[in-house]
């Protein structure tokens, strides 16, 4: 008998099942949750979202979502289940959305999770979105890596995280930006899987007939959106940066199925002809672009493509790579055309996005906010907040049915939205820095109804 449940417990292993058996005797984590059917925040100075403007009032919650605002007091019912919270004057901002993440790999060493099998992975991505949450990060869009077990974990209230778009995992051609396979692996066994295929993290597909079946795959499984490469990478080994991933006829495989399906596809691009190829097969949205000219944000502005930009730059917060290594000159050739891509965003009026992308590195994670402090240098504190929150939101709306979260609306504070929201002490909206640290400055962090943190004198 002790055999088989040790077979059984092998297999379950295998599955990443175990992650659910931990869990689960262990709900929502160590972070007490404070569960009232209405909450009533009283005295704070509310941010929308929206509008260059600060308004002071209350706010009434009932379930997980915002029922009222008023600029009056809120009358309610005593007899009524209701938590009342003094905000003391402090500033409520929608909760904070990055809309490109990699949930399973953002805090977990590279080597380390590519010695470790998907059960230890998904342990070590639970503790982080914890983390990610508790520094006012109440969406993300994840960019693949195989976070779907995850997202239907904190559905679930299993772990504790922020709302995932999951992409499943990211699609990728043999030699392109999501082939982490050894030296080794080719030429490659007709049907032979490797271990980031195995795990979930990505699915190689090689001409249209391939990518339509993998792209189908990730849907299958409960994917919000497709993520493929469409060219060279910085963390990748086999692809120089200047190379264009995929042909028209592939990308436009994933595009239909997607269509399909009601949701859309996005790329990994850097270069005019990767981001061209896709758009013109269909892609609605463009990660990353950094090496995009003026043509290209002409035609992304076009055809109302949105560009997901992130604020790389070489500063202390770079991905570090040895000094001379080819990694670390596809990083310096990358990370120089960042200013122009924004200018190119903002001369344009194309549609942009904010997100971090940050991968394998625990200490960068933990400066989520300083990389959105950091867009200051383009853009107004207003701007800035409206991107990583009303203006984010709108992008994950375009996953259309397949968005898990319908009941209400996304990062903005108005009646009918998610009570998700944060208690800042201070006024963002001049003094961006305060994001760069939560631990501090988020007095409450509440998502979906659910009070995470609390922190204000009482």
């Amino acid at each position: 008998m002790t055999s088989y449940f040790f077979y059984k417990l092998i297999n379950m292993l295998k599955q990443g099942i175990f992650l659910t058996l931990v869990l689960s005797t262990s709900i929502c984590s160590s972070f007490a949750q404070e569960i009232k059917s209405k909450i009533l925040l009283n005295n704070v100075n509310i941010f929308n979202g929206k509008d260059n403007k600060i308004i002071k009032g209350n706010l009434l919650i009932e379930g997980n979502l915002i029922r009222k605002i008023s600029i009056t007091p809120i009358i309610i019912n005593l007899d009524d289940n209701v938590k009342i919270i003094n905000g003391q004057g402090k500033y409520v901002i929608p909760g904070l959305i990055d809309n490109h993440a990699h949930l399973m790999f953002e805090s977990i060493p590279q080597q380390l999770a590519l010695a470790s099998n998907a059960a230890y992975i998904n342990l070590f991505a639970a503790n982080a979105a914890e983390k990610q949450l508790l520094r006012g990060f109440t969406t993300v869009r994840d960019m693949g890596g195989g976070a779907l077990s995850l997202a239907k974990a904190i559905d679930n209230k299993l772990v504790t995280g922020p709302r995932v778009f999951a992409s499943g995992a990211f699609i990728s051609q043999t030699g392109g930006h999501g082939d982490f396979g050894l030296p080794t692996d080719v030429p490659r066994k007709i049907g032979e899987l490797s271990y980031v295929e195995r795990n979930d993290m990505a699915a190689i597909a090689d001409g249209a007939d391939q990518v339509l079946i993998r792209s189908r795959e990730q849907l299958r499984q409960g994917a919000t959106q497709l993520k493929l490469m469409a060219g060279g990478g910085v963390s990748s080994n086999y692809d120089p940066l200047d190379v264009s991933q995929y042909t028209t006829a592939e990308f436009k495989a994933a595009v239909d199925a997607a269509s399909n399906w009601g949701t859309y596809v996005t790329v990994h691009a850097y270069t005019p002809h990767a981001i061209k190829t896709a758009i013109d097969a269909g892609v609605k949205s463009i990660e990353h672009g950094q090496l995009a000219d003026e043509n290209t944000a002409k035609l992304m502005a076009e055809k109302g493509v949105w560009w997901s930009l992130q604020p790389f730059l070489d500063d202390e917060d770079a991905i570090p790579f040895p000094e001379g290594s080819a990694n670390r000159k596809k990083q310096l050739e990358m990370t120089k055309g960042t200013d122009n891509a924004y200018k190119l965003a903002k001369k344009y009026h194309i549609k942009t996005a904010w997100g971090t992308d940050c991968l394998f590195d625990p200490v960068l994670a933990q400066k989520q906010g300083k990389q959105l402090a950091k867009m200051v240098r383009w853009y107004t504190p207003y701007e800035v907040l409206k991107m990583a929150t009303y203006d984010n939101a709108q992008l994950l709306y375009l996953s259309g049915k397949r968005n898990p979260y319908q009941d209400g609306k996304l990062g903005e504070i108005s009646e009918g939205a998610y009570a998700d929201l944060i208690l800042v002490d201070g006024n963002p909206l001049e003094n961006i820095k305060l994001v760069e640290n939560p631990d501090t400055n988020f007095k409450i962090i509440m998502k979906d109804g659910y009070i995470y943190k609390n922190t204000l004198s009482h």
